[in-house]
């Protein structure tokens, strides 16, 4: 394929692309204001509804004006060059290689982020803050923009230049050696998540000893799961939306609670919360959903490894000879459709792990504490209880409130 037919190859998936996410997301945005369900009676109201409908529209009509920024710029860049004319400037520094794809891409990474700050401000502090979930300020904001950046060029910079070293080393069996790299990272990432990184944004602290922490302890006993690392974290400090995870394997696993979740759920509910979450363990959910993303690691690096030494693709995006960076860049744009279909099988598979954790809880504690935790959980983050059903197939990596509860209250 020559170097004009890829740079058209690569618009017409972008177009592609686009069109398809905007769509689904306006499908999405039309449907109706529903009922209320007999279940969610003593939750919800019609101004609930309303409400929780007008922040929809909001994030829909702010991110459809978000993404066609985005878009335009992108297309721009393809179809004037400006990605090869911003490689070809960095060329004349007459710098090592490897340093020129490093500041190649760290001046699109800053640029873009640049590029979107106005964005992110407006959706923080406007759109956030007028349904009254905002917590975040601004010390905060620039706080965490600039811990992101320290994190990218520590952490991202360092992976990113072994990769490439490894690009003008190793030839086409790079993709290989930089797989098993990445997936030592994404193993130590999720040992080390909560002890190395999370406090760089948030505060953690040991649940107190009480009644909550004695029903989770005497919980995790019932179904032969030892855990004594419960953490409470701050995430009041960004938002009053709750949550809660897991994080690590074996001795150093740990459960994370929001101190939003303690302040907006009893005991039983937290409980079944925490019940769902030792489901996605028991059922081996955590390690295969690791074991696919390290096996979808290894076919995009494998597809990378076809396409990174076509000197036509650094041509389609306006350099003068081949350049990893470029193709790289090429690559990212042609993978999109293989990515948006990994996607959706990966949100599917995670749908039914959420239903499988459900039934856990369930089965393990009890489903009614859990109900009640979605609910309550819905209503304050003003959830859609009614979404286009192909915008849950597409996008939708937790089932949808209502089917969530007619399995759980199913006797």
């Amino acid at each position: 394929m020559s170097s004009e037919e890829l740079k058209y190859l690569l618009v017409g998936v972008l177009v592609f692309g686009f069109l398809v996410r905007k769509t689904l997301k306006l499908l999405n945005a039309k449907n109706p204001i529903p009922q209320i369900p007999q279940n969610l009676s003593e939750y919800l109201s019609e101004s609930n509804l309303k409400e929780a409908k007008a922040y929809q529209l909001e994030n829909f009509r702010f991110g459809l004006i978000a993404g066609i920024f985005s878009f335009l710029f992108t297309l721009a860049f393809i179809l004037m060059g400006w990605f090869g004319a911003l490689d070809s400037w960095i060329e004349g520094f007459s710098i090592d290689p490897l340093y020129q794809s490093l500041l190649f891409f760290g001046i699109v990474f800053i640029g873009s982020d640049i590029l979107s700050l106005p964005f992110d401000w407006y959706s923080t502090f406007v759109i956030e803050e007028k349904y009254g979930f905002n917590k975040t300020t601004t010390r905060t904001f620039f706080s965490d923009k600039l811990k992101g950046y320290l994190l990218s060029i520590v952490i991202g910079g360092g992976l990113l230049l072994v990769f490439l070293w490894l690009i003008h080393r190793m030839g086409r069996d790079f993709w290989w050696q930089f797989w098993l790299i990445a997936a030592g990272f994404m193993v130590a990432v999720n040992l080390f998540y909560t002890a190395w990184i999370l406090p760089l944004f948030n505060k953690l602290t040991p649940l107190e000893n009480g009644e909550l922490k004695e029903k989770i302890i005497s919980y995790a006993r019932s179904v032969n799961f030892p855990l004594e690392n419960i953490f409470v974290m701050d995430g009041s400090k960004r938002s009053s939306k709750a949550n809660a995870f897991f994080s690590g394997f074996g001795s150093r696993k740990k459960v994370v609670l929001y101190d939003t979740l303690l302040e907006q759920h009893p005991p039983d509910e937290l409980v079944a919360v925490l019940a769902h979450e030792v489901g996605h363990y028991k059922k081996r959910h955590i390690l295969w959903s690791m074991v696919i993303s390290v096996v979808q690691v290894g076919l995009m690096l494998f597809l990378l490894a076809q396409v990174i030494f076509s000197e036509n693709m650094s041509l389609a995006l306006g350099g003068n000879s081949w350049s990893p960076e470029l193709n790289i860049i090429g690559f990212t744009m042609l993978f999109s459709p293989i990515s948006m279909v990994l996607g959706i099988g990966m949100n599917w598979l995670s749908r039914k792990n959420e239903f499988e954790a459900d039934a856990f809880a369930k089965s393990t504690f009890s489903g009614k504490p859990l109900a009640e935790a979605l609910k309550t959980l819905s209503v304050k983050t003003l959830s859609d209880i009614n979404p286009h059903p192909w915008y849950v197939f597409v996008n939708y990596s937790h089932p949808p409130l209502l089917e969530r509860l007619k399995k759980l209250e199913k006797k």
